[in-house]
């Protein structure tokens, strides 16, 4: 049933920004690579082509593209770019990706060296601009034999976990603003109130998916900070099976459990344990994730729920979002979106041989008492 969840996902996925390049359906092209290269399955290649080739014009251009945005999450479909790549041969995909990485080029950095989240967040690093760049440019780098990419990627990496980590918690802060400037910054550490859970698992899924790129050798820098941050993250771990919006709060009024953390933080794990980073047992930890992130509807179908629609930091939409806890639990859930189901189809591709038996009548109630919108 969760391959017919995904099949169907996937077939009446629509673009998410009205067929402009996003990071939004990159994560939905990722993860049908995922489950393309763990079941040969023909139709996860034949839908990523599907979804992909209107977004691809000539020139080579890509859809809505503006290389003056200057902003870090649209490089994350890139990845599928450097699949489509692999698995064709044709050049073609490379000529798209060179778009990206003529991006990066004049991409503007702090004075550490470290990639802006985007032109409009100057001097702002962002945890999830960790997961949306530097494992497309080491692919594209190691692709292309291009060594200083894949250097100046971990390289960036690196400062950016030393800027954003809290001694204080253990954890990542959401981001890191070098100048001070933002009014949602700490004018002593540049960070922001709270911790987001969904920016941690941004993290989370960048160190493990930066470890199978570059191997053991080239991630040993990396290694203990990641593999310290997945073991703070099982103990944030609630008893249902999931995490929370605010990740460190579980007395905080209002807080609640969020799905697309959790599907990232399990991934995370699941992977970890494969490149012998992580030593625990994650067979329960995907059956729980299952049970509690998704249920039927109507139709018969299943729908993933309680996945917090955004977050960020600044002001959006005559909003300010000021990075504390009670802003992150004020924001609204949806159902089915990519930024919990992409994870999910690659924690699946990772355990292929999981039986999801989701019955509606063993769901938490807690969950089911939850509204879908969360205004």
């Amino acid at each position: 049933m969760l391959m017919d969840y995904f099949d169907s996902y996937a077939t009446h996925h629509k673009p998410y920004k009205a067929g402009n390049w996003c990071y939004e359906d990159g994560l939905v092209y990722g993860g049908l690579e995922a489950l393309h290269r763990a079941t040969g399955d023909a139709k996860w290649l034949d839908h990523l082509m599907r979804l992909i080739d209107p977004q691809l014009q000539a020139g080579p251009s890509l859809s809505g593209y503006n290389v003056s945005d200057y902003n870090i999450d649209n490089i994350l479909s890139g990845r599928a770019l450097m699949y489509l790549h692999e698995v064709t041969g044709d050049k073609k995909w490379l000529g798209y990706a060179d778009l990206l990485i003529d991006q990066l080029v004049t991409q503007p950095r702090t004075k550490s060296g470290v990639y802006w989240h985007k032109l409009r967040y100057p001097w702002q690093v962002w945890l999830d601009g960790l997961y949306m760049c530097p494992p497309f440019q080491m692919s594209y780098g190691l692709r292309t034999q291009n060594d200083a990419l894949v250097s100046d990627a971990l390289t960036q990496v690196e400062k950016a976990l030393r800027q954003t980590y809290v001694p204080e918690t253990g954890l990542y802060a959401h981001a890191f603003d070098e100048a001070r400037k933002q009014p949602w910054a700490d004018p002593k550490t540049g960070h922001p109130k709270a911790h987001w859970a969904r920016a941690i698992g941004w993290l989370a899924m960048a160190l493990v998916d930066i470890a199978e790129l570059v191997g053991p050798a080239r991630f040993a820098p990396l290694k203990q900070q990641t593999m310290d941050l997945l073991i703070k993250a099982v103990t944030l771990r609630q008893e249902s099976g999931l995490w929370l919006q605010v990740i460190d709060q579980p007395d905080l009024p209002g807080n609640w459990e969020e799905t697309s953390a959790s599907a990232m933080f399990v991934y995370a794990l699941k992977k970890a344990q494969n490149l012998h980073l992580w030593h625990g047992d994650t067979e329960e930890m995907i059956q729980q994730l299952l049970t509690q992130s998704l249920r039927h509807k109507p139709d018969g179908g299943l729908e993933m729920y309680r996945t917090c629609h955004v977050a960020g930091l600044g002001m959006y939409q005559n909003r300010f979002r000021d990075g504390s806890a009670e802003y992150y639990i004020s924001e609204t859930c949806v159902c089915d979106d990519p930024k919990g189901v992409g994870p999910l189809m690659n924690l699946i591709a990772l355990a292929p041989s999981t039986v999801a038996k989701i019955d509606p009548d063993t769901q938490s109630t807690n969950a089911d008492q939850r509204s879908e919108v969360k205004t």
